[in-house]
């Protein structure tokens, strides 16, 4: 048996550097149709008011665009609807002191868009420090011409 194992090894050792010498082309996605660049401006600049709204604890902001069966998963894993995220604004048991967003990638299917990005946040809930590096998952639909966030999902990186 060990001595299929060695031939086995010695067979494929020598390709490695072939297979190591294989290059990967990339090839960039063609230009967004013209409608689609819209939705997707449309889509960051909701993603802007809604940093705004959180750090100002605008609760108005998120009575418009949570949808009626909005759910969240925290990055304790905790499930939230809307009603849980208007109450946490109005009562400030939810505060942002800082909410830097980068690396943002809008994707657009119909009625649909799903937004990733990695947030670094400084804030507290319910006394407690949240403070720190994210990664976060939104999806938007647009119901009867206004988009909507139906859900978000939030992980601590590092």
């Amino acid at each position: 048996m060990l001595n299929k194992c060695l031939a086995l090894l010695l067979l494929i050792f020598p390709a490695l550097p072939a297979f190591s010498a294989q290059h990967v082309a990339v090839h960039p996605r063609p230009p967004f149709p013209v409608g689609e660049q819209d939705t997707i401006r449309e889509i960051v600049d909701l993603e802007r008011q809604t940093k705004e709204a959180s750090l100002h604890r605008d609760a108005d902001f998120s009575q418009r665009t949570l949808a009626e069966d909005y759910v969240a998963i925290t990055p304790l894993g905790q499930v939230t609807t809307k009603r849980d995220t208007v109450t946490a604004r109005k009562s400030g048991q939810l505060r942002y002191d800082s909410f830097d967003v980068s690396d943002m990638v809008v994707r657009v299917y119909g009625e649909t868009a799903v937004v990733t990005a990695r947030a670094d946040v400084k804030g507290h809930q319910l006394g407690e420090d949240f403070s720190g590096p994210y990664r976060y998952t939104r999806i938007w639909v647009r119901r009867n011409g206004h988009w909507q966030t139906v859900s978000y999902q939030a992980t601590v990186t590092q």
